[in-house]
């Protein structure tokens, strides 16, 4: 008698438009509008906006001057990230009473292997359900769940009956499910890929499927190989509770652009302090400071250097920066400056996970 197969069972969790929706939590007279958190009429850029936004084609990572001009009635409002902070603690300790294995990705969405589970309970698709309710009762916001057998499938999965919904994909029905898919929504496609696939007549995972590795490697390099894997359901990376931070950073877009060097420093001595004040919250030094640069025309210029030795300190930060700054000249004024650091002193812990065949 053949064995049956192990699945793990993974759930991603993803918060519905979350930084807006915690502005509009906090403040009724902002609900039921279009709002964008971060940027202005005039400057910087969207961190997240209100479902009400997006039906005007307010998106993160757009400019302020766009948004606006899709929207003009539009409410820019300024980013909490302590409140923000404050209500995901909220909602990953609900987690925790279900798994120890959760992968946060950021504030507002993370992974969970429920393979094994606090609750003894054996649906991940009843534990997804249960947990945002628990959310929804405890913390005031909606969720939207992906449930599947791996990290890829979850994640896509998670976004299908957004907002305020709920998708499994059991075992069986992974591949076609990723066949049917069109490849613009495959996780880790970008719009400059789905273009390339486009191109190539490849427009639903069944014709990606369709393709050798040597020709997908051939057309996409390292991610051919990916991309040959994960549209037959193959995706073995784990949900890794202890994710490692690769690099920490400060940055600021300022009101007015800035022409001089001499004004520049005096901006990036505050960043500098922010980003020390981070470093120090989290016991983390590196050994590599970038100085990253955004013109007025939004091109954007990065310059690094890598020192013997960890840092963490602000003047040694500093020190490592104003090297850079005068690097070379700019080649216009400066809206964005921001400092990284990276190549850091986090050791990856290894998580052992036991696969179990348990029922959807």
């Amino acid at each position: 008698m053949s064995e049956t197969p192990q699945h793990r069972k993974i759930i991603h969790i993803d918060m519905d438009a979350f930084y807006a929706s915690v502005e509009q939590m906090d403040f009724p007279e902002l609900r039921g509008k279009p709002i964008a958190v971060g940027g202005s009429e005039n400057r910087g850029v969207v961190a997240a906006a209100s479902y009400e936004a997006r039906k005007f084609g307010v998106r993160s990572a757009i400019s302020g001057v766009l948004a606006k001009k899709n929207c003009p009635e539009l409410i820019f409002v300024k980013p909490r990230f302590d409140r923000y902070k404050e209500i995901s603690k909220k909602i990953h300790s609900i987690f925790f009473d279900y798994t120890d294995l959760v992968e946060p990705l950021s504030l507002d969405e993370a992974y969970l292997d429920v393979t094994q589970n606090k609750k003894g309970n054996p649906s991940a698709t009843l534990i997804a359900q249960e947990i945002r309710m628990r959310i929804l009762n405890e913390v005031g916001l909606t969720a939207s769940a992906g449930v599947s057998v791996n990290k890829f499938v979850a994640k896509i999965a998670s976004d299908y009956n957004k907002p305020n919904g709920q998708k499994t994909v059991n075992p069986d029905e992974v591949i076609p499910f990723l066949e049917e898919l069109p490849i613009r929504k495959f996780y880790g496609v970008g719009k400059v890929t789905t273009e390339k696939m486009y191109q190539l007549g490849i427009f639903t995972g069944l014709e990606l499927k369709s393709k050798s590795v040597e020709f997908l490697s051939t057309h996409f390099g390292k991610s051919g190989a990916f991309y040959y894997q994960v549209v037959r359901g193959i995706h073995t990376s784990e949900v890794k509770p202890n994710r490692i931070t690769k690099s920490v950073a400060a940055e600021h877009t300022f009101d007015a652009n800035l022409s001089s060097e001499i004004f520049m420093l005096e901006q990036l001595e505050t960043i500098a302090t922010n980003l020390e004040r981070r470093l120090k919250k989290q016991s983390i030094a590196g050994k590599t400071v970038t100085l990253k640069i955004k013109y007025s025309d939004f091109t954007q210029q990065t310059r690094s250097k890598t020192v013997p030795y960890f840092i963490s300190d602000k003047a040694l930060i500093l020190e490592n920066v104003k090297e850079l700054l005068y690097q070379e000249r700019m080649k216009d004024s400066v809206r964005l400056l921001g400092i990284s650091l990276s190549n850091l002193n986090t050791e990856q812990k290894k998580t052992v996970v036991v696969q179990l065949q348990f029922a959807f």
